[in-house]
């Protein structure tokens, strides 16, 4: 089978032997398609990642082989998650389901940029569903990544009716501001690139360009009664992000991280102290979360058309260029028909 691995800082598509699923639980599928997660991009660019690592997590697929005691069968189309918590640790009883153990060693088998994957009968039972016939496997490649969205939304913990800001409109934030939106905030959204602007206020999102810190301020101060946003959610991966955080939230107000940045700067211990600000990070989604996220895409709650380009497997290398030189939103990785 055709995969593409990670080599150093270099993706090399290899020919391996076809996943097997022997007398194991779980199924065979035959990917259709991937979307590149900026995971994938921080990974590739940062030398992250084992030599010969298979890189991609959201995949649709279908169903080739199984062995498995849930209702799916042969031929399904699916849509599948890549990491499962244990329900019973520490960390999944306090609620910080992405830090267990289980959760990070749980993955599709090699990886979602490959022409065949093995998922487990845990993830069968557990972040898999079938997709109906009227979604386009593009669009419903967004569910794992809504799903983080969603993740993050549900742990700020916000009132409906709040004020929030989401700054950076790639994907990720179109998604958050529309997720912001399914859980009846009232929203704003930021960006230096007019594109962006401009589609992520087709979505539904109050946006502006916020290229002037002091423009971005007066203005969310102007449209809040001059307190402020509730939440900022910080889905930029830019360092300039933060002072503006500073400036647009509220104090007693949340900033929501989501992202890392190139200088790894935090946030002044004085602000957080004198402002009663409350800083906090969201990674990756609990099942429950996807559940919803699934919801939200079949019912068109999150409209995810225009989000995404097209690349075969042939062009990854591309896809990934493309990404970092912010030609395009976010790329789909076609592998199979």
């Amino acid at each position: 089978m055709k995969v593409a691995q990670l080599f150093g800082n270099q993706i090399e598509l290899r020919e391996l032997d076809k996943v097997t699923l022997s007398n194991r639980k779980g199924a065979i599928v035959k990917v259709l398609g991937c979307g590149l997660c900026g995971s994938d991009i921080v990974k590739f660019r940062h030398g992250l990642a084992e030599d010969g690592t298979v890189l991609g997590h959201e995949i649709v697929a279908i169903i080739e082989e199984i062995n498995s005691d849930t209702s799916f069968k042969k031929g399904d189309r699916i849509v599948c998650s890549h990491h499962i918590p244990c329900f019973e640790c520490h960390y999944c009883r306090g609620g910080s389901y992405s830090m267990c153990k289980h959760f990070k060693k749980t993955n599709i088998v090699p990886g979602g940029f490959s022409q065949y994957v093995y998922l487990s009968e845990e993830h069968l039972k557990n972040v898999a569903y079938k997709v109906p016939d009227s979604m386009p496997d593009e669009e419903i490649s967004f569910y794992e990544p809504l799903g983080c969205c969603i993740r993050a939304v549900e742990r700020a913990a916000l009132n409906k009716g709040d004020n929030v800001l989401v700054i950076g409109l790639g994907s990720i934030g179109i998604l958050m501001g529309q997720a912001l939106k399914a859980y009846g905030m009232n929203v704003y959204g930021c960006d230096l690139m007019q594109e962006r602007i401009d589609l992520a206020s087709t979505k539904g999102i109050t946006a502006f360009n916020s290229s002037d810190v002091e423009y971005s301020h007066e203005y969310i101060y102007k449209e809040t009664n001059d307190i402020g946003v509730d939440c900022v959610f910080m889905t930029s991966g830019a360092d300039a992000a933060i002072p503006l955080a500073l400036k647009t939230v509220r104090n007693g107000g949340k900033i929501l991280v989501f992202s890392s940045t190139p200088k790894d700067f935090g946030y002044a211990n004085n602000d957080i102290y004198y402002r009663e600000l409350t800083v906090m990070g969201s990674y990756s989604p609990h099942p429950n979360d996807l559940k919803k996220s699934f919801e939200l895409l079949t019912s068109s709650q999150v409209d995810v058309k225009n989000l995404s380009t097209d690349y075969i497997l042939d062009d990854i290398v591309k896809a990934f260029d493309d990404t970092i030189k912010n030609k395009i939103l976010k790329a789909y990785i076609k592998i199979g028909d």
